[in-house]
Protein backbone atom coordinates (compact mmCIF):
# COMPACT_ATOMS: atom_id res chain seq x y z
CA UNK A 1 0.00 0.00 0.00
CA UNK A 2 1.48 3.50 -0.78
CA UNK A 3 1.00 5.60 2.44
CA UNK A 4 -0.55 9.00 2.51
CA UNK A 5 2.30 11.30 2.99
CA UNK A 6 1.97 14.76 2.10
CA UNK A 7 3.09 15.79 -1.67
CA UNK A 8 4.49 18.96 -1.38
CA UNK A 9 6.45 20.06 1.18
CA UNK A 10 5.13 22.35 3.93
CA UNK A 11 7.21 25.04 2.38
CA UNK A 12 5.65 24.71 -1.13
CA UNK A 13 2.02 24.89 0.48
CA UNK A 14 2.53 28.06 2.59
CA UNK A 15 4.04 30.07 -0.39
CA UNK A 16 0.75 29.02 -2.33
CA UNK A 17 -1.27 30.05 -0.17
CA UNK A 18 -0.12 33.00 0.63
CA UNK A 19 -0.12 33.57 -3.12
CA UNK A 20 -3.58 32.85 -3.54
CA UNK A 21 -4.50 34.73 -0.55
CA UNK A 22 -3.25 37.71 -1.49
CA UNK A 23 -4.57 37.37 -5.17
CA UNK A 24 -8.29 36.99 -3.64
CA UNK A 25 -8.03 39.66 -1.30
CA UNK A 26 -6.72 41.66 -3.77
CA UNK A 27 -9.08 41.40 -6.37
CA UNK A 28 -12.17 41.59 -3.75
CA UNK A 29 -10.74 44.49 -2.59
CA UNK A 30 -10.56 46.16 -6.61
CA UNK A 31 -13.88 44.60 -7.63
CA UNK A 32 -15.48 45.65 -4.64
CA UNK A 33 -14.94 49.24 -5.11
CA UNK A 34 -18.44 49.83 -6.78
CA UNK A 35 -20.03 48.43 -3.15
CA UNK A 36 -21.24 51.96 -1.90
CA UNK A 37 -24.40 51.19 -0.87
CA UNK A 38 -26.54 48.63 0.39
CA UNK A 39 -27.97 47.58 -2.98
CA UNK A 40 -24.52 46.82 -4.51
CA UNK A 41 -23.35 45.12 -1.71
CA UNK A 42 -25.46 42.62 -1.50
CA UNK A 43 -27.34 42.39 -5.25
CA UNK A 44 -24.37 43.85 -7.33
CA UNK A 45 -26.86 46.73 -8.41
CA UNK A 46 -29.25 43.98 -9.81
CA UNK A 47 -26.94 44.15 -13.35
CA UNK A 48 -24.64 41.18 -13.78
CA UNK A 49 -25.23 39.62 -16.99
CA UNK A 50 -24.69 36.28 -18.93
CA UNK A 51 -20.71 35.37 -18.56
CA UNK A 52 -20.31 36.97 -14.74
CA UNK A 53 -23.62 35.36 -13.90
CA UNK A 54 -23.19 31.82 -15.64
CA UNK A 55 -19.53 31.82 -13.74
CA UNK A 56 -20.57 32.85 -10.72
CA UNK A 57 -23.37 29.77 -10.83
CA UNK A 58 -20.19 27.21 -12.02
CA UNK A 59 -17.70 28.58 -9.44
CA UNK A 60 -20.76 28.45 -6.71
CA UNK A 61 -21.47 25.31 -7.54
CA UNK A 62 -18.43 23.41 -7.91
CA UNK A 63 -17.64 23.29 -4.24
CA UNK A 64 -14.68 21.20 -2.45
CA UNK A 65 -17.83 18.69 -1.96
CA UNK A 66 -17.70 18.07 -5.81
CA UNK A 67 -14.25 17.93 -6.16
CA UNK A 68 -13.46 15.58 -3.00
CA UNK A 69 -17.40 14.01 -1.84
CA UNK A 70 -17.61 13.32 -5.63
CA UNK A 71 -14.71 10.59 -5.50
CA UNK A 72 -15.36 9.82 -1.82
CA UNK A 73 -18.72 8.64 -3.28
CA UNK A 74 -17.39 6.45 -5.97
CA UNK A 75 -14.49 4.92 -3.35
CA UNK A 76 -17.35 4.05 -0.83
CA UNK A 77 -20.76 3.80 -3.27
CA UNK A 78 -19.24 2.50 -6.71
CA UNK A 79 -20.07 3.95 -9.93
CA UNK A 80 -23.30 4.59 -8.82
CA UNK A 81 -21.86 6.83 -6.36
CA UNK A 82 -20.37 9.10 -9.12
CA UNK A 83 -23.27 9.24 -10.96
CA UNK A 84 -25.66 10.42 -7.62
CA UNK A 85 -23.40 13.04 -6.86
CA UNK A 86 -23.81 14.18 -10.83
CA UNK A 87 -27.65 14.75 -10.06
CA UNK A 88 -27.08 17.69 -8.35
CA UNK A 89 -26.77 19.51 -11.94
CA UNK A 90 -30.22 18.74 -12.05
CA UNK A 91 -31.34 21.36 -9.49
CA UNK A 92 -29.54 24.12 -11.82
CA UNK A 93 -31.62 23.10 -14.56
CA UNK A 94 -34.65 22.96 -12.33
CA UNK A 95 -33.59 26.50 -10.55
CA UNK A 96 -33.48 28.41 -14.10
CA UNK A 97 -36.81 28.96 -15.13
CA UNK A 98 -37.77 29.53 -10.97
CA UNK A 99 -34.73 32.18 -11.51
CA UNK A 100 -37.19 33.94 -13.98
CA UNK A 101 -39.96 34.08 -11.94
CA UNK A 102 -38.40 35.11 -8.80
CA UNK A 103 -37.02 37.88 -10.95
CA UNK A 104 -40.27 38.91 -12.05
CA UNK A 105 -42.14 38.15 -8.84
CA UNK A 106 -39.38 40.00 -6.73
CA UNK A 107 -37.74 42.85 -8.37
CA UNK A 108 -36.70 44.59 -5.50
CA UNK A 109 -36.18 41.80 -3.29
CA UNK A 110 -33.11 40.37 -1.46
CA UNK A 111 -33.76 36.98 0.31
CA UNK A 112 -35.19 33.30 -0.13
CA UNK A 113 -36.96 34.43 3.42
CA UNK A 114 -38.23 37.37 2.55
CA UNK A 115 -40.57 35.87 -0.19
CA UNK A 116 -41.74 33.16 2.11
CA UNK A 117 -42.26 35.93 4.96
CA UNK A 118 -44.18 38.01 2.55
CA UNK A 119 -45.81 34.41 0.36
CA UNK A 120 -46.84 32.83 3.47
CA UNK A 121 -46.89 34.88 6.43
CA UNK A 122 -44.93 35.07 9.86
CA UNK A 123 -46.35 30.77 10.37
CA UNK A 124 -43.87 29.76 7.86
CA UNK A 125 -41.13 32.19 7.92
CA UNK A 126 -40.27 30.66 11.62
CA UNK A 127 -39.11 27.42 10.41
CA UNK A 128 -37.63 28.51 6.87
CA UNK A 129 -35.65 30.77 8.39
CA UNK A 130 -34.29 28.56 11.26
CA UNK A 131 -33.40 25.16 8.23
CA UNK A 132 -31.89 28.99 6.17
CA UNK A 133 -29.71 29.16 8.70
CA UNK A 134 -28.72 25.89 9.71
CA UNK A 135 -27.95 25.14 6.21
CA UNK A 136 -25.77 28.13 5.27
CA UNK A 137 -23.59 27.13 8.05
CA UNK A 138 -23.52 23.80 7.77
CA UNK A 139 -22.59 24.33 4.37
CA UNK A 140 -20.23 27.04 5.97
CA UNK A 141 -18.51 24.53 8.17
CA UNK A 142 -17.84 21.76 6.01
CA UNK A 143 -16.50 23.95 3.49
CA UNK A 144 -13.75 25.27 6.04
CA UNK A 145 -13.01 21.40 6.83
CA UNK A 146 -12.16 21.09 3.49
CA UNK A 147 -9.90 23.84 3.09
CA UNK A 148 -8.08 22.14 6.20
CA UNK A 149 -7.89 19.02 5.22
CA UNK A 150 -6.68 19.63 1.65
CA UNK A 151 -3.70 21.52 2.90
CA UNK A 152 -3.11 18.62 5.49
CA UNK A 153 -3.08 15.82 3.11
CA UNK A 154 -1.22 17.82 0.13
CA UNK A 155 1.83 20.28 1.71
CA UNK A 156 1.10 18.58 5.66
CA UNK A 157 0.10 21.84 6.68
CA UNK A 158 -1.78 21.74 10.45
CA UNK A 159 -5.45 21.50 9.60
CA UNK A 160 -6.17 24.53 11.85
CA UNK A 161 -3.43 26.33 10.48
CA UNK A 162 -4.76 25.72 6.26
CA UNK A 163 -8.36 26.19 8.04
CA UNK A 164 -7.93 29.28 9.62
CA UNK A 165 -6.26 31.15 6.36
CA UNK A 166 -8.80 29.84 4.02
CA UNK A 167 -11.99 31.39 6.16
CA UNK A 168 -9.61 34.59 6.76
CA UNK A 169 -9.32 35.57 3.40
CA UNK A 170 -12.57 34.14 2.21
CA UNK A 171 -13.89 36.77 4.93
CA UNK A 172 -11.30 39.58 4.15
CA UNK A 173 -12.53 40.03 0.45
CA UNK A 174 -16.04 39.61 0.97
CA UNK A 175 -15.76 41.93 3.56
CA UNK A 176 -14.59 44.45 1.16
CA UNK A 177 -16.62 43.64 -1.83
CA UNK A 178 -19.80 41.74 -1.03
CA UNK A 179 -21.69 40.52 -4.24
CA UNK A 180 -19.19 42.36 -6.63
CA UNK A 181 -16.64 41.17 -5.21
CA UNK A 182 -17.83 37.57 -4.81
CA UNK A 183 -19.77 37.46 -8.56
CA UNK A 184 -15.84 38.99 -10.05
CA UNK A 185 -13.56 36.60 -7.84
CA UNK A 186 -16.21 33.89 -9.04
CA UNK A 187 -15.37 34.56 -12.72
CA UNK A 188 -11.75 33.94 -11.99
CA UNK A 189 -12.32 31.10 -10.12
CA UNK A 190 -14.45 29.00 -12.57
CA UNK A 191 -12.32 29.29 -15.35
CA UNK A 192 -8.58 28.35 -13.34
CA UNK A 193 -11.12 25.23 -12.33
CA UNK A 194 -12.24 24.06 -15.47
CA UNK A 195 -8.96 24.52 -16.79
CA UNK A 196 -6.93 22.73 -13.77
CA UNK A 197 -9.81 20.20 -14.40
CA UNK A 198 -9.43 18.91 -17.55
CA UNK A 199 -5.51 19.24 -17.13
CA UNK A 200 -5.88 16.81 -13.97
CA UNK A 201 -8.13 14.33 -15.66
CA UNK A 202 -6.26 13.98 -19.05
CA UNK A 203 -2.90 13.37 -17.04
CA UNK A 204 -4.51 10.73 -14.87
CA UNK A 205 -6.39 9.36 -18.01
CA UNK A 206 -2.66 9.14 -19.54
CA UNK A 207 -1.55 7.09 -16.50
CA UNK A 208 -4.17 4.43 -15.32
CA UNK A 209 -5.97 2.14 -17.95
CA UNK A 210 -9.39 2.07 -17.41
CA UNK A 211 -9.36 -1.78 -18.17
CA UNK A 212 -6.70 -2.35 -14.96
CA UNK A 213 -9.38 0.01 -12.68
CA UNK A 214 -12.20 -2.20 -13.88
CA UNK A 215 -10.58 -5.34 -13.35
CA UNK A 216 -9.40 -4.80 -9.59
CA UNK A 217 -12.21 -4.19 -8.72
CA UNK A 218 -13.92 -6.87 -10.27
CA UNK A 219 -11.97 -8.90 -8.07
CA UNK A 220 -11.48 -7.51 -4.90
CA UNK A 221 -14.76 -5.19 -4.65
CA UNK A 222 -17.47 -6.45 -7.16
CA UNK A 223 -20.71 -4.44 -5.00
CA UNK A 224 -18.63 -1.36 -6.72
CA UNK A 225 -19.91 -2.27 -10.27
CA UNK A 226 -23.14 -3.36 -9.07
CA UNK A 227 -26.09 -2.14 -10.61
CA UNK A 228 -28.06 -3.56 -7.43
CA UNK A 229 -25.96 -1.85 -4.77
CA UNK A 230 -28.88 -0.47 -2.71
CA UNK A 231 -27.12 1.97 -0.53
CA UNK A 232 -25.93 3.27 -4.09
CA UNK A 233 -29.58 3.26 -5.61
CA UNK A 234 -30.72 5.27 -2.86
CA UNK A 235 -27.63 7.81 -2.89
CA UNK A 236 -28.53 8.52 -5.96
CA UNK A 237 -32.59 9.80 -5.51
CA UNK A 238 -31.56 11.43 -2.37
CA UNK A 239 -28.52 13.32 -3.60
CA UNK A 240 -31.39 14.32 -6.60
CA UNK A 241 -33.46 16.08 -3.84
CA UNK A 242 -30.92 16.83 -2.10
CA UNK A 243 -29.99 19.00 -5.06
CA UNK A 244 -33.14 20.45 -5.41
CA UNK A 245 -33.83 21.49 -1.91
CA UNK A 246 -30.29 23.06 -1.07
CA UNK A 247 -30.97 25.31 -4.82
CA UNK A 248 -34.68 25.99 -4.10
CA UNK A 249 -34.32 27.10 -0.57
CA UNK A 250 -30.96 28.43 -0.46
CA UNK A 251 -30.50 32.42 -0.44
CA UNK A 252 -26.76 32.05 -2.22
CA UNK A 253 -29.05 30.91 -5.28
CA UNK A 254 -31.69 33.64 -4.96
CA UNK A 255 -29.21 35.83 -4.31
CA UNK A 256 -27.74 35.69 -7.53
CA UNK A 257 -30.87 35.80 -9.01
CA UNK A 258 -31.79 39.39 -7.88
CA UNK A 259 -28.01 40.25 -8.73
CA UNK A 260 -28.91 38.90 -12.36
CA UNK A 261 -30.38 41.26 -15.20
CA UNK A 262 -33.81 40.35 -15.92
CA UNK A 263 -34.08 37.45 -18.53
CA UNK A 264 -30.11 36.45 -17.68
CA UNK A 265 -31.01 33.82 -14.61
CA UNK A 266 -33.14 31.19 -16.36
CA UNK A 267 -29.95 31.29 -19.23
CA UNK A 268 -26.88 31.45 -17.01
CA UNK A 269 -27.98 28.30 -14.51
CA UNK A 270 -28.80 26.15 -17.45
CA UNK A 271 -25.79 26.72 -18.64
CA UNK A 272 -23.95 26.56 -15.68
CA UNK A 273 -25.82 23.04 -15.12
CA UNK A 274 -24.32 22.08 -18.56
CA UNK A 275 -20.79 23.01 -17.60
CA UNK A 276 -20.98 21.74 -14.14
CA UNK A 277 -22.60 18.14 -14.75
CA UNK A 278 -19.31 15.80 -16.37
CA UNK A 279 -17.54 17.37 -13.09
CA UNK A 280 -18.22 15.37 -10.27
CA UNK A 281 -18.05 11.81 -13.00
CA UNK A 282 -14.59 12.83 -13.94
CA UNK A 283 -13.65 13.83 -10.02
CA UNK A 284 -15.64 10.33 -9.11
CA UNK A 285 -13.17 8.13 -11.36
CA UNK A 286 -10.43 9.19 -8.83
CA UNK A 287 -11.94 7.44 -6.28
CA UNK A 288 -12.31 4.23 -8.18
CA UNK A 289 -8.90 4.23 -9.17
CA UNK A 290 -7.91 4.06 -5.51
CA UNK A 291 -8.20 -0.02 -4.37
CA UNK A 292 -6.44 -0.50 -8.07
CA UNK A 293 -3.62 1.38 -7.33
CA UNK A 294 -3.36 0.52 -4.13
CA UNK A 295 -3.40 4.16 -2.45
CA UNK A 296 -4.06 3.69 1.43
CA UNK A 297 -6.97 6.01 2.16
CA UNK A 298 -7.10 7.24 6.02
CA UNK A 299 -9.69 9.77 5.72
CA UNK A 300 -12.48 8.89 2.61
CA UNK A 301 -13.30 12.71 1.56
CA UNK A 302 -9.71 13.15 0.79
CA UNK A 303 -9.29 10.29 -1.54
CA UNK A 304 -9.58 12.63 -4.69
CA UNK A 305 -6.53 15.17 -3.98
CA UNK A 306 -4.81 12.12 -3.06
CA UNK A 307 -4.72 9.99 -5.76
CA UNK A 308 -4.18 13.17 -8.33
CA UNK A 309 -1.52 13.75 -6.43
CA UNK A 310 0.09 10.85 -5.84
CA UNK A 311 -0.25 9.89 -9.38
CA UNK A 312 1.06 13.08 -10.51
CA UNK A 313 3.46 14.25 -7.90
CA UNK A 314 4.38 17.58 -7.39
CA UNK A 315 2.81 18.94 -10.67
CA UNK A 316 -0.46 17.39 -9.86
CA UNK A 317 -0.47 18.19 -6.29
CA UNK A 318 -0.03 21.84 -7.11
CA UNK A 319 -2.72 21.99 -9.80
CA UNK A 320 -5.21 20.39 -7.12
CA UNK A 321 -3.73 22.58 -4.74
CA UNK A 322 -5.06 25.50 -7.25
CA UNK A 323 -8.82 23.46 -8.42
CA UNK A 324 -9.80 22.88 -4.55
CA UNK A 325 -8.49 26.32 -3.21
CA UNK A 326 -10.64 28.16 -6.22
CA UNK A 327 -13.22 25.95 -5.14
CA UNK A 328 -13.42 27.11 -1.85
CA UNK A 329 -13.69 30.02 -2.32
CA UNK A 330 -15.89 30.60 -4.35
CA UNK A 331 -18.22 28.70 -2.18
CA UNK A 332 -17.21 30.08 0.91
CA UNK A 333 -17.73 33.82 -0.47
CA UNK A 334 -21.15 32.81 -1.26
CA UNK A 335 -21.95 31.78 2.00
CA UNK A 336 -20.72 34.60 3.64
CA UNK A 337 -22.65 37.42 1.48
CA UNK A 338 -25.84 35.36 1.08
CA UNK A 339 -26.28 34.57 4.78
CA UNK A 340 -25.21 38.09 5.90
CA UNK A 341 -28.23 39.23 3.73
CA UNK A 342 -30.32 36.71 6.00
CA UNK A 343 -29.02 38.31 9.03
CA UNK A 344 -29.44 41.91 8.09
CA UNK A 345 -33.01 41.92 5.89
CA UNK A 346 -34.96 38.68 8.00
CA UNK A 347 -33.53 39.33 11.85
CA UNK A 348 -31.65 42.56 12.64
CA UNK A 349 -33.91 44.51 9.86
CA UNK A 350 -37.73 44.05 11.00
CA UNK A 351 -36.45 45.06 14.60
CA UNK A 352 -36.16 48.35 13.91
CA UNK A 353 -39.00 50.60 14.06
CA UNK A 354 -39.57 52.27 10.24
CA UNK A 355 -36.99 49.68 8.60
CA UNK A 356 -32.94 50.04 8.79
CA UNK A 357 -31.83 52.62 6.53
CA UNK A 358 -28.98 51.82 3.54
CA UNK A 359 -26.40 52.85 5.64
CA UNK A 360 -26.68 50.73 8.81
CA UNK A 361 -27.84 47.68 7.11
CA UNK A 362 -24.32 48.35 5.14
CA UNK A 363 -22.98 48.45 8.61
CA UNK A 364 -24.68 45.00 9.72
CA UNK A 365 -23.59 43.07 6.16
CA UNK A 366 -20.09 43.28 7.74
CA UNK A 367 -20.64 42.35 11.41
CA UNK A 368 -22.26 39.46 10.64
CA UNK A 369 -19.92 38.37 8.24
CA UNK A 370 -17.04 38.29 10.50
CA UNK A 371 -19.37 36.74 12.98
CA UNK A 372 -20.62 33.67 10.35
CA UNK A 373 -16.60 33.35 9.99
CA UNK A 374 -15.91 32.80 13.73
CA UNK A 375 -18.95 30.59 14.27
CA UNK A 376 -17.50 28.37 11.41
CA UNK A 377 -13.84 28.48 12.74
CA UNK A 378 -15.04 27.47 15.74
CA UNK A 379 -16.86 24.95 14.96
CA UNK A 380 -15.00 23.04 12.16
CA UNK A 381 -11.89 23.60 14.66
CA UNK A 382 -12.10 19.87 16.28
CA UNK A 383 -12.47 18.13 12.93
CA UNK A 384 -14.69 15.51 14.72
CA UNK A 385 -16.18 14.11 11.27
CA UNK A 386 -15.87 13.68 7.22
CA UNK A 387 -17.48 15.89 4.85
CA UNK A 388 -20.41 13.70 4.36
CA UNK A 389 -21.79 13.43 7.41
CA UNK A 390 -21.58 17.25 7.99
CA UNK A 391 -23.49 18.38 4.88
CA UNK A 392 -25.71 15.58 4.47
CA UNK A 393 -27.18 16.30 7.94
CA UNK A 394 -28.99 19.06 6.62
CA UNK A 395 -30.55 16.56 3.91
CA UNK A 396 -34.19 16.44 5.11
CA UNK A 397 -34.70 20.03 6.22
CA UNK A 398 -33.55 21.82 2.61
CA UNK A 399 -35.31 18.54 0.95
CA UNK A 400 -38.17 19.33 3.32
CA UNK A 401 -38.48 23.45 1.38
CA UNK A 402 -38.62 22.09 -2.12
CA UNK A 403 -42.55 21.91 -2.27
CA UNK A 404 -43.03 24.85 -0.38
CA UNK A 405 -41.01 26.54 -2.45
CA UNK A 406 -42.50 25.53 -5.81
CA UNK A 407 -45.75 25.91 -4.73
CA UNK A 408 -45.90 29.36 -3.39
CA UNK A 409 -44.30 30.32 -6.60
CA UNK A 410 -46.93 28.84 -8.86
CA UNK A 411 -49.58 28.28 -7.17
CA UNK A 412 -52.02 30.41 -5.64
CA UNK A 413 -53.89 27.72 -3.44
CA UNK A 414 -50.89 26.99 -1.00
CA UNK A 415 -51.09 28.73 2.80
CA UNK A 416 -49.33 28.98 5.45
CA UNK A 417 -50.00 26.25 7.61
CA UNK A 418 -49.35 23.86 5.19
CA UNK A 419 -45.75 25.34 3.87
CA UNK A 420 -44.82 25.27 7.58
CA UNK A 421 -46.26 22.03 8.43
CA UNK A 422 -44.88 20.60 5.33
CA UNK A 423 -41.35 21.72 6.25
CA UNK A 424 -41.77 20.81 9.81
CA UNK A 425 -43.22 17.13 9.27
CA UNK A 426 -40.16 16.53 6.65
CA UNK A 427 -37.58 17.77 8.83
CA UNK A 428 -38.58 15.60 11.84
CA UNK A 429 -38.92 12.25 9.63
CA UNK A 430 -35.94 13.47 7.63
CA UNK A 431 -33.97 13.44 10.66
CA UNK A 432 -35.48 10.08 12.11
CA UNK A 433 -34.31 8.21 8.93
CA UNK A 434 -30.89 10.00 9.16
CA UNK A 435 -30.05 8.40 12.42
CA UNK A 436 -31.99 5.01 12.22
CA UNK A 437 -31.35 4.21 7.92
CA UNK A 438 -28.73 6.60 7.11
CA UNK A 439 -27.75 9.96 5.24
CA UNK A 440 -28.19 8.52 2.07
CA UNK A 441 -32.23 7.84 2.48
CA UNK A 442 -32.72 11.15 5.05
CA UNK A 443 -33.43 14.24 2.10
CA UNK A 444 -35.25 11.04 -0.05
CA UNK A 445 -37.74 10.97 3.05
CA UNK A 446 -37.95 14.23 4.17
CA UNK A 447 -38.96 15.53 0.83
CA UNK A 448 -41.68 12.52 0.37
CA UNK A 449 -42.97 13.14 4.26
CA UNK A 450 -43.02 17.34 3.40
CA UNK A 451 -44.71 16.57 -0.38
CA UNK A 452 -47.55 14.54 0.99
CA UNK A 453 -48.46 17.04 4.16
CA UNK A 454 -48.09 19.86 1.87
CA UNK A 455 -50.36 18.27 -0.87
CA UNK A 456 -53.33 16.60 2.12
CA UNK A 457 -53.14 20.40 3.77
CA UNK A 458 -53.27 22.43 0.42
CA UNK A 459 -56.50 20.42 -0.44
CA UNK A 460 -57.79 20.44 2.91
CA UNK A 461 -57.76 24.40 3.78
CA UNK A 462 -56.67 26.06 0.41
CA UNK A 463 -56.01 30.02 -0.11
CA UNK A 464 -56.54 31.81 -2.62
CA UNK A 465 -52.95 34.18 -2.81
CA UNK A 466 -52.78 37.38 -5.19
CA UNK A 467 -49.22 37.56 -6.75
CA UNK A 468 -48.99 41.33 -7.12
CA UNK A 469 -48.48 41.53 -3.52
CA UNK A 470 -44.71 40.36 -4.26
CA UNK A 471 -44.00 43.12 -6.66
CA UNK A 472 -44.61 45.90 -4.34
CA UNK A 473 -41.16 46.63 -2.83
CA UNK A 474 -41.46 47.65 1.00
CA UNK A 475 -40.80 51.05 1.82
CA UNK A 476 -37.06 52.44 2.33
CA UNK A 477 -36.41 54.66 5.02
CA UNK A 478 -33.97 57.15 3.58
CA UNK A 479 -30.73 57.27 5.12
CA UNK A 480 -30.44 61.22 6.40
CA UNK A 481 -33.75 60.59 8.18
CA UNK A 482 -34.24 59.92 11.69
CA UNK A 483 -36.79 57.55 12.67
CA UNK A 484 -39.08 59.72 14.73
CA UNK A 485 -41.96 58.34 16.83
CA UNK A 486 -45.81 59.47 16.00
CA UNK A 487 -46.64 61.64 18.64
CA UNK A 488 -50.31 62.48 19.12
CA UNK A 489 -51.58 66.41 19.18
CA UNK A 490 -52.90 68.05 22.27
CA UNK A 491 -56.51 67.45 22.34
CA UNK A 492 -56.62 65.27 19.66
Amino acid sequence: MIGAAPILSPMAGYVLLAIFSVLWVALGVWWGRRANSYEGFAVAGRNVGLALGTATAVATWITSNTTMLAPQFALQLGVWGALAYSTASFGLFAFAPMSGRIRQLMPEGYTAVEFVRRRYGVVATGPFLLISLFYAITWLISMSMAGGKLLEVLAGIPYEVGMTVVLLVCVAYTLFGGMYAVIGTDFIQSLIIMIGLVVVSVAVLNQVEIADVHEKLRADRPMLLSIFFPAALMAIFNNMLFGFGEIFHSNVWWSRAFAMREGVGPKAYVLGGLLWLPIPIVAGFLGLAAPALGIGISQPDTVGPLVAATLLGDVGALLVFIVIFCSLASSIDSLLAATSDLIVNDIAGPLVPGGATQKQKRRWSSLSIVALGALAWAVALPNVSDLATVLFFAGPLVGSCIWPIVGGLYYRRPGGIAAAAAMISGSLVGLLAYYAIGWMVASLVGAAVSGVVFALLVWWQPDDFDFELLSQPAPQPSDDVRHIEPTTAAGA
